[in-house]
């Protein structure tokens, strides 16, 4: 069991890792200050990431990006 939720916290983890990179190559595609300002403040991002990304999956990357660190992370603990 134990192997089972490191394989799903991994996974989440990637597929975390792999939204915001989808989010990040759009905001430098967009403009390059977007980009620079979106990694050094996370507000833009997900201001960014809310209303300025146009892709179409949006929500699904967008709830991706944002909370699947964090279920990973909860797997990890428990």
């Amino acid at each position: 069991m134990p192997i089972l939720k490191l394989l799903l916290a991994v996974v989440f983890a990637l597929g975390s890792l792999v939204c915001t990179v989808i989010i990040f190559i759009e905001m430098f595609k967009d403009a390059i200050w977007k980009g620079i300002v979106g990694l050094i403040c996370w507000l833009y991002f997900l201001y960014f990431a809310l209303f300025e990304f146009d892709h179409d999956n949006k929500w699904l990357v967008v709830i991706v990006s944002l909370f699947g660190a964090g279920v990973a992370g909860g797997l990890l603990r428990s």
